[in-house]
């Protein structure tokens, strides 16, 4: 770059933090009338620049934001390798396909292999099973820490099952001392779905440090953004290299894009049934996809990545309010509790309606939503009642009851760092309205 455009550079990014004050200005909240969100973006003039920095450089694909964001972020989990990818999803997809590689031996997954997992969360925890030919094997969750039944483990295990993928739900992890010893007991691989946990804790260790990979996603509503974005994560250089290899065409070669030759024998190789020599940039070892993040998204996780640990006090102070202001209305609604030796850095506040309530759940959804307080669902709810998996070949552990209370009864409210203390007063306030005048009117 010539010191003109560099001179140019620093004027845009003044100009886009004078844009920033001026377009996202913050503006007041007005009980009943302002929106209180169950997620949402938190970013000030920095994401901005870093955005319109990258895009000046006009790399469109994986450049230098995204290696600086894979270092960065990897050293603050505490684990040897982050591998960007363009979604939570896809982090998932590339977790599950990585074991059926050819390279893990005996350990690799095959078709009809069975993977312990919960019908209780999001879709693409458990569609890469399935999108492998594997067979998912659903045990039960517990209440109200949302998360998978440990006690039920054993009657999961065949002797086809080689796998586990469990999501800690909600940013709160699961029993990781029990799931991880009889993965161990076993011999099972071992995958932690971290896409609303990213800075949990679990007995003073971040989720995500304890299975053989784990994921994370970047989706606006998650604990940081770039826009889409995930993350595959393994102390395993062996794992690194097959995830990357999937992720990038399935190819053999471990170039970064825009460069050559960094094994020192691009012309030498010789791989399957090709000539010797055939250019190892085209050679591929794996039935790969293409899903790398651009330089563009990297850049906004770079600049959100220096919030990520004042956004976890923020979760996990807006948690310990609500939870303490709803204590008035235990009588209806079954307040969550984080699972034993955990920290969780919450993505969301699960409420129940219990069952013996004057009310049901779809009125209480109606009267927030009324307020203006926007309410989820627990995702799926019960997955294999989904018209998706219809016909999915499956196992489950019993009937699955508690997963379908999550189905019936479950909602949970925002606390992500955008949500004040107005409003944590405006939902507490919601709540205890409900609640009287049902009294009342019984």
């Amino acid at each position: 770059m010539s010191e003109k455009s560099e001179e140019l550079r620093a004027q845009i990014r003044e100009l886009v933090a004078e844009f920033h004050a001026e377009a996202f200005a913050a503006q007041p909240f007005v009980p009943g009338e302002s929106s209180v969100p169950v997620s949402g973006r938190v970013f000030d003039a920095t994401e901005i620049q870093y955005l319109v920095d990258s895009s000046l450089d006009f790399w469109l694909t994986t450049g230098r934001f995204a290696a600086q964001f894979e270092r960065e972020f990897a050293r603050f989990m505490g684990i040897r390798c982050a591998i960007l990818v363009n979604s939570g999803s896809s982090a998932n997809l590339l977790a599950v396909s990585c074991l059926t590689s050819r390279t893990l031996g005996d350990r690799r997954l095959t078709p009809g292999d069975e993977v312990i997992t919960v019908a209780a969360g999001f879709p693409t925890t458990v569609n890469p099973i399935i999108q492998n030919g594997l067979v998912p094997v659903f045990i039960d969750i517990t209440a109200p820490t949302y998360n998978a039944d440990v006690t039920q483990l054993d009657a999961a295990l065949s002797p086809k099952t080689r796998a586990i993928i469990l999501a800690h739900t909600l940013g709160n992890p699961f029993d990781l001392h029990a799931v991880v010893a009889f993965a161990r007991k076993h011999n099972l691989w071992l995958i932690e779905d971290c896409c609303d946990a990213v800075g949990s804790e679990y007995k003073g260790r971040k989720a995500g440090t304890f299975g053989d990979l784990a994921t994370a996603s970047f989706y606006p509503a998650h604990h940081i953004t770039m826009g889409e974005g995930g993350c595959v994560m393994t102390n395993s250089p062996q794992l690194k290299t097959v995830v990357e290899s999937f992720r990038d065409w399935g190819r053999d070669c471990w170039c970064e894009p825009g460069k050559d030759n960094t094994c020192g024998k691009r012309f030498k190789w010789q791989l399957g049934q090709l000539p010797c020599g055939y250019d190892h940039k085209y050679t591929y070892s794996h039935i790969g996809y293409n899903l790398k993040v651009t330089d563009m998204q990297a850049a906004v996780g770079v600049a959100q990545l220096q919030k990520l640990p004042r956004y976890i006090e923020a979760r996990r102070e807006n948690f310990r309010r609500l939870r303490e202001e709803l204590r008035s209305v235990e009588e209806f609604f079954l307040l969550p509790e984080a699972t034993s030796g955990a920290d969780p850095s919450w993505f969301g506040f699960p409420i129940a309606v219990r069952e013996n309530a004057p009310f049901s759940r779809a009125e209480v959804i109606a009267h927030l939503e009324e307020r203006k307080i926007a309410t989820r669902l627990l995702f799926a709810g019960n997955l294999i009642r989904q018209p998706a998996y219809a016909e999915i070949p499956y196992r489950a552990v019993g009937s699955l009851p508690n997963t379908d209370f999550v189905m019936n009864q479950l909602f949970w409210i925002g606390i992500y760092p955008g949500i004040s203390p107005a409003m944590i007063r405006h939902m507490k306030e919601s709540f205890e309205g409900i609640c009287k005048n049902s009294c009342q009117v019984s």
